[in-house]
């Protein structure tokens, strides 16, 4: 289940907070009582064999690189440098 805490808590007592975060908690952090951020424990990585990722490519739709790459300079002015 949520919980909720202040930013003051957070502050004040960070680490038994990333504790409960690192224990599974999901925390939502409050500012002036509005949420303004949520802290959760970062997900496990799964390995993905490399046949698994080959026969997905094997799949995959062909890609024209000149149709992708006029496709964005139609969206986004090429010229720009910023």
């Amino acid at each position: 289940m949520a919980r909720t805490i202040s930013q003051r808590e957070l502050r004040n007592d960070s680490a038994a907070v990333l504790r409960d975060v690192q224990g599974g908690q999901t925390i939502t952090v409050t500012r002036n009582g509005m949420p303004v951020a949520e802290l959760r424990p970062v997900g496990q990585r799964r390995f993905v064999p490399r046949s698994t990722i080959e026969a997905a490519a094997r799949h995959a739709p062909r890609v024209s690189l000149a149709r992708l790459r006029a496709d964005l300079d139609a969206v986004v002015n090429p010229s720009v440098d910023d």
